[in-house]
């Protein structure tokens, strides 16, 4: 028992968390921008391994870790667009779309990925984001480990989260993307086009879904490989809903599976061999 909670007074252990949470917290913005908006978007799996594969691909190419991640930005959003086109105008079932999504970038990046390295046993390596060291704060004790020592896109990831609580609570347009998700007749007696801010709204949060798949293979590892998302996606849609469609408590939704799913990690070496792998691994789900 002591030795469970040392784990969970561990600053490591805390660091850790914030890392497996990170992609989760892009996938659960990303979703919600589009439940606001109305729109559910079950590509999200898919959009995930699309984001994962253009923006290690773009690296492994020569464009540079930021340029990375601005190509899987994009990839995401052409995702997003088209599952916007299909639900949005078209009217087509947001179920289906979604899976259909899903599977076709999912799909898609296998391909590429097998067309552009068809003889290759084993992925490419890039050279991934790395800690950063904060000058003054990463010595802090406890919360510099934990906080500021983390990568780019983990500070990024909680820089979206103040911006999206931000748009959505205190500008016009956070409340015209509300609106239109819960009553679209008086977003359009308002003259504004509903098609527009669904289109846009899950567009955007499609590009974002798409920077978690990115912190994949940019920051978490350091190269793509099949099956890396590994149900990401679809817990990400789990959490939207836990989280209330709100910002902040989405990010304490992503914090709290990060911290089940590093608990297991590390439990498993104190009483693996009386208990079942298994048993650690669905702890998180549970």
């Amino acid at each position: 028992m002591s030795d469970i909670l040392e784990i969970l007074v561990s600053a490591n252990f805390w660091a850790a968390s914030l890392r497996i949470a990170t992609p989760l917290i892009f996938g659960v913005l990303g979703a919600l921008i589009c439940e606001r908006s109305g729109v559910l978007n079950l590509g999200i799996e898919g959009i995930f391994t699309a984001g994962a594969m253009a923006g290690w691909m773009a690296v492994w190419l020569g464009a540079g870790l930021w340029g990375g991640v601005l190509v899987a930005a994009l990839a995401g959003a052409f995702f997003g667009l088209i599952h916007a086109i299909l639900t949005v105008p078209l009217g087509l079932s947001q179920h289906v779309s979604g899976v259909g999504v899903t599977l076709f970038a999912t799909s898609l990046s296998y391909f590429v990925y097998r067309t552009a390295l068809p003889d290759v046993s084993s992925p490419p390596r890039i050279t991934a984001f790395q800690p950063l060291d904060v000058p003054g704060l990463s010595d802090l004790p406890f919360i510099g480990p934990v906080l500021f020592q983390q990568t780019a896109l983990t500070f990024l990831a909680l820089l979206l989260v103040l911006i999206t609580a931000y748009v959505l609570y205190r500008t016009p347009l956070g409340l015209a993307i509300q609106a239109v998700g819960d009553n679209p007749s008086a977003v359009e007696s308002q003259g504004l086009s509903v098609f527009a801010l669904r289109i846009g709204t899950v567009v955007a949060g499609s590009a974002i879904m798409a920077l978690g798949g990115a912190f994949l293979t940019m920051s978490a590892f350091d190269a793509f490989f099949f099956g890396m998302v590994n149900g990401r996606g679809w817990i990400c849609i789990a959490l939207t809903v836990f989280a209330s469609w709100r910002p902040g408590k989405a990010l304490l939704g992503a914090l709290l599976f990060g911290a089940f799913d590093a608990f297991q990690v590390r439990l498993q070496t104190e009483v693996g061999n009386f208990v079942p792998g298994q048993v650690f691994l669905m702890m998180p789900y549970v």
